[in-house]
């Protein structure tokens, strides 16, 4: 079973408000990677936190071994079943889903500590969610 790495994040310009989620996945043996971000254009933060990790095993094509790395207890300790999800549960539901086919253990990151991964995704959830803010004001 191949080993895969998802960072994960999610960023909202006011809470609620314009919003947008990361991943990057990595192989474990680092020979590959990839960046995923997008945007929505009302949405609160943790329904980034959310969207990036469902985004990241949804991008996965066949079953993984996957690490979950986010600085988000909301999403770590709800991933672990730590916590019980009462917000929500449609995004909750669709987590399940995206994890179904794969073994997936999340674990929280201290953000803003300067882990690498952790802070690229920082910056993609960010200017996507600068991105919805921009489309909000001045659409297309």
């Amino acid at each position: 079973m191949n080993q895969v790495i998802i960072y994960t994040d999610g960023s909202c310009r006011t809470n609620p408000g314009p919003g947008g989620w990361s991943a990057v996945l990595i192989s474990k043996d680092r020979t590959r990677r990839k960046e995923l971000s997008g945007s929505v254009a009302h949405a609160t933060n943790n329904e980034m936190e959310l969207r990036g990790a469902i985004e990241g095993l949804k991008a996965l094509k066949r079953p993984c071994l996957v690490q979950v790395r986010s600085d988000s207890r909301y999403l770590v300790d709800g991933g672990n079943g730590l916590t019980r999800q009462k917000a929500n549960k449609a995004l909750w539901s669709e987590l399940r889903e995206a994890r179904s086919k794969h073994r997936v253990i999340f674990v929280w990151l201290k953000g803003h500590n300067g882990h690498e991964e952790n802070e690229r995704c920082d910056e993609l959830a960010k200017e996507a969610a600068l991105d919805a803010e921009l489309e909000a004001e001045y659409p297309t």
